[in-house]
């Protein structure tokens, strides 16, 4: 098949990677447009992008895809299909009757679970033991429409949202190409999705990422492992932000007040309403992430002290 392939962060490259080794001829990648970044903010092409600039292909950055002027491009493109990782944009029905077998998006949970932005950082918050992949027709509703195909992935214990992303990439890339081979042989029927077992996942919010030390450990672990690498977990110390990478449980461990710190000689352990947790790398404003012994050692933290 004629692909115009869409998407937008480095989340989509395995796909693109996937289709350019496949069977189908890829003559087009659609992006969003290029945006400041750095510290000179200088317009930076979206990964896909890029991607496609070093392969020689193609590359459609729309406003909205819902331009006229990107509609007719596409049209004369003319895709049998347009596959989907991660494009970033809402897409018109106009948009999506182009393709003769539409807009085929690969969607990172378990379908209808975790609709929306954010499915794997909801899978780990939410503590999940199970997720996947799921290609389904994209239609107007928020990955609403029928599934083509999934695959199951087993969430491990120390998962952070870029790991069990990175895999899900990898994985679902090779149930992106599957289905469209079926697709492309008459072979596959996509089923509607249940009506139950609906849950949304919207986008992790910075807000969402302040650990907050009155709940229990459990919940603080899948709070800062949801949220890590983006928008990165925090709390506040000494009236300024403090960056948190993941952190380990400690069953059994001294009783802390939330937030409490307890500084030994090489770990640092913060309390929760349950256990204490130990904490693993920090990042202080303005400073580079390191180990929290380091950085106690650093600041010659007391046990006096607390995070929050």
């Amino acid at each position: 098949m004629r692909l115009v392939f869409a998407g937008t962060p480095e989340v989509a490259l395995p796909s693109l990677d996937a289709l350019a080794a496949s069977n189908h001829e890829l003559i087009a990648v659609v992006t969003r447009p290029d945006a400041p970044a750095g510290r000179g903010r200088h317009l930076v092409r979206s990964p896909a992008g890029a991607w496609a600039d070093e392969h020689g292909i193609e590359v459609l950055t729309p406003e909205r895809p819902k331009d006229l002027e990107f509609q007719a491009r596409l049209t004369d493109l003319a895709p049998d299909c347009v596959p989907v990782v991660a494009y970033g944009a809402l897409v018109p029905p106009a948009a999506l009757a182009i393709p003769r077998f539409g807009w085929v998006n690969l969607h990172f949970s378990l379908l209808p679970a975790w609709r929306g932005a954010a499915p794997v950082q909801h899978a780990i918050w939410h503590g999940d033991e199970i997720t996947g992949a799921s290609v389904f027709q994209l239609e107007a509703g928020l990955d609403t429409g029928p599934v083509f195909g999934t695959m199951a992935e087993k969430i491990r214990p120390t998962d952070t949202a870029g790991d069990l992303l990175g895999r899900l990439a990898v994985d679902g890339a090779g149930l992106l190409v599957s289905v469209l081979d079926a697709i492309e042989a008459g072979a596959v029927t996509p089923v509607p999705q249940p009506m139950d077992g609906i849950t949304l996942a919207p986008k992790i919010t910075v807000e969402d990422a302040q650990v907050h030390w009155t709940e229990p450990a459990f919940a603080v672990d899948r709070r800062i492992r949801a949220a890590t690498p983006n928008p990165g977990a925090w709390t506040v110390h000494r009236e300024e932000r403090l960056k948190l990478g993941p952190v380990t449980p400690l069953p059994g461990g001294p009783r802390l007040e939330p937030g409490d710190l307890l500084v030994e000689k090489n770990r640092v352990l913060a309390g929760t309403a349950t256990d204490p947790v130990v904490l693993g790398e920090v990042r202080a404003a303005g400073k580079k992430a390191m180990r929290a012994a380091d950085w106690a050692r650093g600041l010659h933290l007391t046990t006096q002290e607390r995070l929050g």
